[in-house]
Order: structure tokens, then sequence, then C-alpha cells
């Protein structure tokens, strides 16, 4: 997914998305040097994903062991 950030109000920046629709984004989720007119790509990491599920997993498991 991607999106233009439009502007910056207050501790938010406007954004527009892929589907032309409007929202607001937290300024202190975005990387410091973004500016108006910059497009960001949201992607999924799946690998990452996957590490924390195996770690839940073991953690949980952990609880019931005696």
């Amino acid at each position: 997914m991607k999106f233009v950030i439009d502007r910056f109000e207050e501790e938010y920046a406007v954004v527009e998305l892929e589907n032309k629709d409007i929202v607001n984004i937290p300024i202190k989720i975005l990387p410091k040097e973004v500016k108006e007119g910059d497009v960001i790509k949201i992607l999924v990491d799946y690998e990452e994903t996957a590490i924390r599920e195996e770690l839940i997993k073991e953690k949980f498991n952990n609880l019931f062991e005696e």
C-alpha cells in the first residue's frame, strides 16, 4: 500500500491513500524526515511476523512446562 503526505495538521499527517481516501496518521509513527508530497509505502514483513509468532508460541509453551 502507498500513500502521499498531503499536509501536516498539529500532530497528524493528512494523507491520501491509493483509493483517494483521505486519512490522518500520527506524525510520530512516520520517519522524521518525511515532508509534504512524499510517497510512503507500507508493507508486511512476513519473515519478522513468523519470528515473532514463534517466540510467542515458545513463551506460551513455557508457561505450562513443569
